[in-house]
């Protein structure tokens, strides 16, 4: 496959601008790197050799945009991952679903041969009966309490919908475990900053991290090869909640979860915490990644493990006792 022509959608974000400086210092080779983000880039902080533009994921203007920059390949970024203050469902789903659905179009119009989304472990949902290792065939059934998980999975199922219908677009699609890196912050890492980590008796609530330049890793390869197919990103093995909390010298609070459901139904009623009750799933049922087709079958080893990369998250992070 000749150098591509790349545009990055959410490209000011904090995957998208990790990727941007890769394509920068040339890691891999490409023919043109377009950076396209709702926000505009500020001049000290563009790098040379990189096509800044600011574009609305949801704008009809979008299929002129990679008319004109001839792209051959697309890596979707754009999602509301952590919501402002003044954000809603509706706005997240214009964003997440509907700027997706944009971005296919746009895609398709043109002549992309290629798109790279980014999604998530979240799009399995959080669920009882869950395998303890969720594989690329296990069902799509990112609850609706949860609005990322259920706008993840209704992409999902837009991306299966036009992988049947338009063949020729070629899809990689990253089902991405819970990212950790050196400035990561994120709504999970905010669980650690508390005094007292949060467990539920009967539940070990594991995690699966992943480097975050791992996660750039697997991108670039994946502009880089001809791969196509759906792969868990993470990191191997888990860390439950409870060796959390001994590696970050704290003590966990362990709640029974009828206790924790009501708490969460009364606090989040009286304005005292954004959670609701439906965060006690969030905890319980942790999707847990198995990357073994990652590894073997898009030839991607992931440099750190879940516990190495909690690791380096916490050298890099100051958090109290």
């Amino acid at each position: 496959m000749s150098a591509p022509s790349v545009l990055i959608t959410g490209a000011g974000g904090y995957l998208g601008s990790q990727l941007v400086a890769a394509l920068a210092a040339g890691r891999i080779e490409v023919s043109r790197v377009v950076a396209a983000d709702v926000r505009e880039v500020p001049p000290e902080r563009r790098l040379p050799g990189i096509e800044y533009v600011q574009a609305d994921v949801r704008s009809p203007a979008l299929i002129q945009l990679f008319d004109q920059r001839k792209v051959d390949l697309v890596v979707h970024l754009a999602s509301i991952v952590t919501p402002g203050r003044d954000s809603n469902r509706q706005f997240e789903y214009s964003v997440d679903v509907q700027g997706t659905e944009n971005v296919l179009i746009a895609c398709t119009t043109t002549g992309v041969k290629k798109i790279v989304v980014s999604s998530s472990g979240a799009a399995y949902g959080y669920h009882a009966d869950n395998p303890a290792w969720l594989t690329e065939d296990c069902p799509l059934r990112g609850n609706a309490a949860f609005t990322y998980a259920h706008h993840k999975r209704l992409v999902e199922e837009m991306l299966a919908r036009w992988r049947a219908e338009h063949p020729e677009l070629r899809q990689v699609v990253f089902r991405i475990g819970t990212i950790l890196g050196e400035t990561v912050r994120n709504q999970i890492t905010d669980l650690f900053e508390k005094p007292r980590l949060l467990a539920i008796r009967g539940s070990d609530s594991p995690f699966v991290f992943i480097w975050d330049q791992d996660v750039v890793g697997c991108l670039l390869q994946a502009i880089a090869s001809d791969k196509a197919g759906i792969y868990n990103v993470a990191g191997d093995g888990v860390l439950t909640i409870h060796e959390i909390a001994a590696k970050l010298g704290k003590r966990c609070l362990v709640l029974p979860p009828g206790l924790l459901r009501l708490a969460l139904r009364v606090l989040k009623a009286l304005g005292l915490s954004q959670y609701g009750p439906e965060q006690l799933d969030f905890l319980r049922y942790r999707p847990v990644l198995d990357n073994t087709r990652l590894k073997q079958d898009f030839g991607y080893v992931p440099q750190l493990t879940s516990a190495q990369v909690f690791d380096l998250y916490l050298r890099t992070h100051r958090h109290g006792a």
